[in-house]
């Protein structure tokens, strides 16, 4: 493997410290000014790769932190404040449900500041506060991306935790509702708006085909499209319009991209 193969994976690290200091010395030693474009590169890297990039599954995790919406389990810190957070989130980002209480005897030896960085970095698996990180890192699935902590939720069957149907021609499809709400604008506009939890189902109107629904369904989940799915030019159309009608986050990975280069590839 060469120096550049090299670096490249130790700048895939999550050691925020180590990148940095890969970084310093590429543009150390890098003295030659028409190299220059290839430390940008390296630094380019470093951007996408450090805590300060977000996937647009962990940006809506850390939105649904910061909103303090449709919480379920609440936390006191150090100064006796309160801080909110959803038992979902934290069953499937702990090791297991005994973490909890853990998680909350650090919670009380800190401040309201340290507080969120602790739970920003669960929901999301950056690390924002290498220290406090080291703090954690053996209650939660340290080792698990995000990606794969929502693939889990996918597959559970547990009818309490996918507690909302959407309706369609074909078939029922069951979603936590902590899921719609964290993902589609849309489904978080309607349960804002609802002063009562009178119904746990609802009718969808999106006309997408029952292919193209299930490419969403695992996309909301996953950021991923299944890899046995073929795509065709239908089923993109479809999606486009469905991006706009559920009202997704598009930034990285963008859902149409994902279609439009498994389909040409």
């Amino acid at each position: 493997m060469d120096l550049k193969k090299i670096l490249m994976n130790l700048l895939k690290s999550n050691h925020l410290y180590l990148k940095m200091m890969i970084i310093f010395l590429i543009f150390l030693f890098n003295e030659n000014i028409s190299n220059y474009h290839i430390s940008c590169g390296y630094f380019n890297s470093f951007l996408y790769y450090s805590p300060l990039s977000f996937s647009n599954l962990e940006e809506d995790l850390i939105k649904l932190f910061r909103r303090k919406e449709f919480c379920d389990i609440s936390f006191k810190t150090e100064n006796g404040e309160i801080i909110e957070a959803h038992k979902l989130i934290l069953k499937y980002r702990l090791k297991d449900e005994n973490q909890i209480e853990k998680l909350q005897e650090i919670i009380s030896k800190k401040s309201i500041k340290e507080s969120n960085q602790i739970f920003e970095m669960i929901y999301s698996n950056r690390i924002i506060n290498p220290k406090l990180y080291s703090e954690i890192k053996e209650i939660i699935n340290s080792n698990e991306k995000i990606e794969e902590t929502m693939k889990r939720i996918y597959l559970n069957e547990n009818e309490n935790e996918k507690d909302f149907i959407i309706e369609r021609k074909e078939k029922q499809y069951k979603f936590p509702k902590l899921i719609l709400i964290m993902r589609s604008e849309l489904y978080r506009g309607m349960f804002l708006s609802v002063t009562e939890d009178t119904s746990n189902k609802v009718t969808d109107y999106s006309e997408l085909s029952d292919k193209s629904f299930q490419i969403f369904e695992y996309w909301i989940y996953s950021n991923q499209i299944k890899d046995e799915i073929q795509i065709t030019q239908e089923i993109i159309e479809e999606l486009e319009i469905g991006i706009d009608y559920f009202q997704l986050n598009q930034t990285y990975p963008n859902l149409l991209d994902l279609l439009i280069n498994k389909f040409n590839n």
